[in-house]
C-alpha cells in the first residue's frame, strides 16, 4: 500500500512539474511575440549605427537605463540579437531572475547576473556583454529628469579594462516616454519582495523607440597596480558616461524630428 501511495505521489509530482514546464513554455513563448509586436508596431522601432558593434570578439555595451518597469533591457536585447545574429548577454539584477514568465525567458537569452566576474568570463570567451552601469537609480528617476543619467557603477570599466575589450555606447531613446514613471508604491514592492514597484502606465505608451549605437570606445593599457588600475577604470567610466549622454541628447532630437 505504502509502495503504491509513493508511486501515486511520484507520478503526481511529474505531471506537476510538466503542467508547469507547459505553462512556463506557454508564457514564455506569449512574451516573446508580444515583445516582437511592441518593437515592430507599437514602438515603430529604429536601429541604427549596428555596423560598430564588432562582428566578432568581446566588446561591452553600455546603455542608458530608463522607463519605470526596465523594459529597454528587453527590447535591446532582442533587437540586437535580431540584427547581429550573435549572442548578446545582459548583466541583470538578481531580482529580475524570481520574476514568473520573464525571469525564465530572460535567462534563456543570455542574461546573467550582475557580476564583474561573469562579464570577464564572458569577454574573455569573445562574446558581447550589455550593461546598463546606472543600475535601478536609471529607472527610480522622476518623469522631469528623464534621461538625465546617473551615477555609473565603474564595474563595467573594469572587466573591459582587464580583458581589452573595446567599450560600445548605445543610446535607448523612447522608454522613458512609454512608461513614464510618476511615483511608486512602496507597500506592493514589499509584499512582492521588489526593490521598488513604480506607478505609471499598466501598458506601455507608443512612444517612438529609437536605438543608437557609438563609436566604440577603446580602453587604455591596463596598469600593473591596484589603484592606478582603480583611477583607470574611474576615468573610463566617467568618459563612457559623459559620451552616453551627449548622444542621449543628441539621439533624443533625432528622434523627434523621426517622429514629426
Amino acid at each position: 500500500m505504502s509502495e503504491s501511495l509513493a508511486d501515486v505521489i511520484a507520478v503526481a509530482g511529474n505531471e506537476l512539474r510538466f503542467l508547469r514546464k507547459m505553462a512556463g513554455d506557454v508564457g514564455e513563448n506569449a512574451w516573446e511575440r508580444l515583445l516582437e509586436w511592441l518593437i515592430d508596431d507599437w514602438f515603430r522601432l529604429d536601429v541604427l549605427g549596428l555596423e560598430n558593434i564588432p562582428a566578432d570578439g568581446p566588446a561591452v555595451l553600455v546603455a542608458n537605463h530608463s522607463g519605470a518597469w526596465g523594459l529597454d533591457a528587453f527590447v535591446l536585447q532582442k533587437t540586437l540579437v535580431r540584427s547581429l545574429r550573435r549572442p548578446l548577454h545582459v548583466l541583470a539584477a538578481p531580482f529580475v531572475f524570481r520574476l514568473p514568465v520573464l525571469g525564465r525567458y530572460a535567462a534563456r537569452k543570455g542574461a546573467v547576473p550582475v557580476d564583474q566576474r561573469v562579464a570577464m568570463q564572458r569577454l574573455g570567451e569573445g562574446e558581447l556583454v550589455a550593461v546598463f552601469p546606472e543600475g535601478l537609480a536609471g529607472l527610480e528617476k522622476p518623469f522631469q529628469e528623464r534621461y538625465r543619467l546617473q551615477p555609473f557603477n565603474p564595474g563595467f570599466a573594469v572587466a573591459a579594462l582587464h580583458t581589452g575589450a573595446p567599450v560600445v555606447p548605445v543610446t535607448v531613446i523612447g522608454a522613458e516616454e512609454s512608461s513614464p514613471r510618476i511615483g511608486e508604491v512602496p507597500a506592493l514592492a514589499k509584499l512582492l519582495d521588489l526593490p521598488y514597484f513604480p506607478l505609471t502606465s499598466p501598458f506601455p505608451l507608443p512612444a517612438k523607440w529609437l536605438i543608437t549605437v557609438g563609436e566604440p570606445i577603446a580602453p587604455p593599457e591596463r596598469p600593473r597596480g591596484f589603484g592606478e588600475r582603480a583611477a583607470a577604470a574611474r576615468r573610463l567610466s566617467s568618459e563612457v558616461q559623459r559620451s552616453l549622454q551627449e548622444m542621449v541628447e543628441r539621439e533624443r532630437e533625432r528622434r523627434d524630428a523621426l517622429v514629426r
